[in-house]
């Protein structure tokens, strides 16, 4: 199992809205997840900054990626999540993220 974290920043103006939707992630959105093979998925939001932090667990990051990519639900969930984001020149929202290198885990 691979644990991955990564880091995309939330709009300042937006962080209250940004929480608010996701008290409500739509059921379909949670089962394409599931389906493609998302564990222990979690988002970390720093209000200062809007750094968000995401942390999940799959047996292979990059086949994950591509599974929830094909997820209609998924797909209409990301273009409702797309202005929340900071922009990054010459990523598209989805791609946009900074991964972290895992160096140690207490198991």
């Amino acid at each position: 199992m691979e644990r991955v974290c990564f880091t995309l920043h939330v709009k300042l103006d937006r962080l209250d809205e940004y929480v608010e939707d996701h008290k409500n992630v739509w059921s379909e959105v949670l089962e394409a997840l599931t389906r493609s093979g998302w564990h222990n998925y979690s988002l970390f939001l720093n209000r200062k900054d809007g750094c968000l932090i995401t942390y999940c667990e799959v047996d292979d990051f990059q086949k994950a990626m591509d599974a929830i990519a094909q997820e209609e639900a998924s797909l209409r969930w990301q273009a409702k999540m797309v202005d929340y984001f900071v922009p990054v020149a010459g990523k598209k929202p989805a791609d946009a993220f900074e991964r972290f290198v895992e160096v140690f885990h207490l198991q």
